[in-house]
């Protein structure tokens, strides 16, 4: 769980514990997993009347619904298509990306650290492969929509991360 500023920071950094206040906001990212599957599912919740940060989480939601209608809509989108498409949506919105991707392939989550990196598991710029296509051992592949939103000015941001095809 993160709160306040600690919410800009992308995931895999560990923030100190801190006390949630007034007009705050808070991510609660889990990443549970579904046999074989591991998943992530990210809300973010605004308390008190800050408009702001009432206005990102309602925005996170608009932006994942548009996201999902661009992948239902094109059977061949690729993930440089929907990296680029949910980028201008959070530009026009007023807000920046948090991290240089805006999701993954389910299953065990790729280490980003690593030299070499093959981006083909996110949705990333990077990626020029269609989104549907069949991973090994055939199946197809499932996708997580990670959206991170950040104000750098005034120092906050959210997450919303749920499946990619399901309505």
């Amino acid at each position: 769980m993160r709160s306040g500023p600690h919410t800009v920071l992308p995931g895999g950094q560990e923030p100190p514990d801190r006390v949630i206040r007034q007009d705050d906001i808070v991510v609660v990212d889990l990443g549970p997993f579904l046999a074989p599957h591991g998943i992530d599912a990210a809300r973010t919740f605004a308390f008190g009347r800050d408009t702001g940060r009432n206005r990102l989480v309602e925005d996170l939601w608009t932006l994942s619904d548009a996201a999902r209608g661009a992948f239902l809509a094109n059977e061949h989108v690729t993930g440089r298509q929907l990296h680029a498409a949910v980028r201008t949506l959070a530009a026009r919105a007023g807000w920046t990306l948090g991290t240089w991707h805006v999701g993954r392939l389910t299953g065990e989550a790729p280490g980003t650290d690593v030299p070499g990196l093959h981006l083909a598991p996110f949705i990333c710029p990077a990626n020029d492969e269609p989104l549907r296509r069949s991973v090994r051992g055939g199946g197809e592949a499932h996708w997580i929509l990670e959206i991170h939103l950040v104000d750098a000015y005034r120092g906050f941001g959210g997450s919303l991360k749920q499946l990619l095809g399901t309505p």
